[in-house]
């Protein structure tokens, strides 16, 4: 299983740099790349991801308090051309600490790390069921991931469409996402989960979903489009 990763970093030569260096890895999945802090945390709140490769150094949003404002953190390694943010980046318990310039075999050392911490989780993950235990009209049913077509948040609850019906769930959409399988489904939207494997068509920032066309955020456009080639 592979290590689903994000990098942030506000220069674009290391942010493609960590783009070369991330394609070498068959056992990375770089899902996305943030200029800034404030497009990470966004990015974050709707993704899971294990790995982030952390810039320390940014303007008004260091990498250090992007990761203090983070209630859920994924493992992180820093990135970063000053050697004195060192001490206060393994004191967050980071991953590995990466110095800029640094090289290919650094880089897959430091991924190397965060994979040997992540091993005991991916391998609970691989033997999850192929279904979702949902809670709706005073009953728990048994939905096959296979027969969910999409999800919609709705406040405190989620709409969970099958083939055949419409379930009313009281759970956040985040929550329910979890428990859901990345090679099957991916977020479109803040309020929109789908099935890759309902798309009809896409058209524009719009997804064809049965008998409704769904908006696609712009900064989960590339990961949708990323999920379908794989497939493909």
């Amino acid at each position: 299983m592979k290590i689903r990763c994000i990098a942030v970093d506000d220069e674009p030569l290391s942010l493609r740099i960590i783009q070369k260096y991330a394609a070498d890895l068959p056992h990375l999945d770089l899902l996305a790349t943030c200029d800034n802090a404030f497009d990470a945390m966004d990015f974050l709140r709707q993704n899971p991801v294990d790995l982030m490769l952390l810039d320390i150094n940014m303007p008004k949003l260091s990498g250090i308090s992007l990761l203090k404002a983070l209630d859920t953190k994924p493992l992180v390694v820093f990135t970063t051309a000053y050697s004195e943010y060192a001490v206060e980046g393994f004191e967050l318990e980071a991953v590995d600490y990466l110095l800029k310039p640094f090289s290919l075999e650094r880089f897959v050392k430091a991924v190397n790390r965060a994979a040997d911490k992540l091993e005991p989780q991916k391998g609970k993950q691989e033997t999850l069921p192929d279904f979702l235990l949902v809670k709706a009209d005073r009953k728990l049913y048994k939905v096959d991931f296979q027969d969910i077509a999409r999800l919609e948040a709705y406040g405190d609850y989620v709409k969970i469409f099958t083939k055949d019906k419409m379930l009313l769930t009281k759970e956040r959409l985040n929550i329910v996402e979890q428990q859901l399988p990345p090679a099957l489904f991916t977020r479109i939207h803040r309020s929109h989960i789908i099935a890759l494997a309902a798309i009809e068509f896409i058209e524009g920032n719009l997804v064809k979903i049965g008998d409704e066309k769904l908006p696609i955020s712009e900064n989960l456009r590339e990961l949708l489009l990323e999920k379908l080639n794989r497939q493909g």
